[in-house]
């Protein structure tokens, strides 16, 4: 088996002047096969406030023009264990959430028929449910680490049951998930009401709130979703305002008093002993981006994605 292609050398080629992919990886058409495919999935037909997030693939895609070969948070070269490709995007239906979620699930099946597991970028987190619907057809219930400053467990918006804040209470109704393995992580701010957390924890979620986090620190939070995890088949889905929006303005909703970067990426690193399976990084809103904050913190996340991913490439 050949070594797989890695991304372009800025040596040779300038950051800003290199191909618009993610990392600066080849395209899945330039290999032969890709064990990890970056995928982009342009859709915020589902969001309930902020639009934009149609927009946050190709902008991970650009902040992420500076990341590098190495990792050394888990000192791993993951473009190097494992070939990684850019799968360009799931061009979707904007005028039908229905159709888009057939379109998201047919096209995640075709990847894992292949044996290539996604990281993907959003879109609103409308997407997550086709892209966990897929990986039960392959794997079974599936255990989650939702990370996202809301639960997006409600019913339905405007009677409508797909939208970006019901993926999840639709992925447990659907025997999607794996109800003993199951936590939202970072969850913040004002509710509905009380029984909000109630049909929560009916569904079998556990809750980390942000202040858990702050005050239980990385490492006790880490190792008790480990725990809770164990070996089962696991699937992150990172909503980019569990940041707090010092880190993360361009989003769709945002929600004061959340994670800093430094803490999401702890406890994602901490996870590179699970058997992680998919992950996706969802609802950048460059429109309310400045510097490319939000961006940027996406870009990483994502990486360490990938990178936890090919630490498990046996999976």
């Amino acid at each position: 088996m050949s070594a797989p292609i890695g991304p372009t050398d800025s040596s040779r080629v300038p950051r800003f002047a290199g191909p618009a992919t993610f990392a600066r990886l080849p395209r899945l058409d330039q290999v032969d096969h890709a064990g990890i495919a970056v995928v982009g999935v342009p859709f915020d037909t589902g969001v309930s406030y902020r639009p934009g997030a149609r927009f946050g693939p190709s902008s991970i895609r650009d902040a992420s023009r500076l990341l590098r070969p190495y990792n050394p948070g888990l000192d791993v070269s993951p473009f190097a264990e494992v070939q990684v490709a850019d799968g360009g995007d799931i061009a979707v239906n904007p005028f039908s959430i229905g159709d888009a979620v057939e379109t998201i699930q047919d096209a995640a099946t075709g990847f894992a028929r292949a044996g290539t597991r996604l990281v993907t970028l959003g879109g609103d987190h409308t997407i997550a449910l086709p892209l966990l619907r897929a990986l039960h057809a392959q794997h079974g219930p599936i255990a989650m680490l939702h990370f996202d400053a809301h639960l997006d467990t409600w019913d339905t918006y405007f009677g409508e049951p797909y939208t970006h804040g019901t993926p999840f209470r639709r992925a447990v109704e659907e025997g999607i998930l794996d109800t003993e393995a199951i936590s939202h992580v970072g969850t913040r701010g004002p509710l509905y009401g009380k029984k909000d957390l109630e049909d929560d924890r009916r569904f079998g979620f556990g809750i980390v709130t942000s202040a858990d986090v702050m005050r239980k620190g990385v490492d006790e939070i880490t190792d008790a979703l480990r725990q809770r995890i164990g070996n089962r088949p696991l699937y992150v889905s990172v909503d980019i305002d569990v940041l707090d929006p010092a880190h993360a303005p361009g989003t769709g909703t945002p929600e004061a008093g959340g994670l800093t970067s430094r803490e999401l990426l702890e406890i994602l690193r901490g996870l590179s002993t699970c058997n992680l399976v998919g992950a996706d990084v969802v609802e950048v809103a460059p429109a309310y981006d400045h510097a490319q904050i939000t961006a940027t913190a996406a870009s990483h996340v994502a990486y360490d994605l990938v990178s936890v991913l090919a630490l498990n490439k046996g999976a």
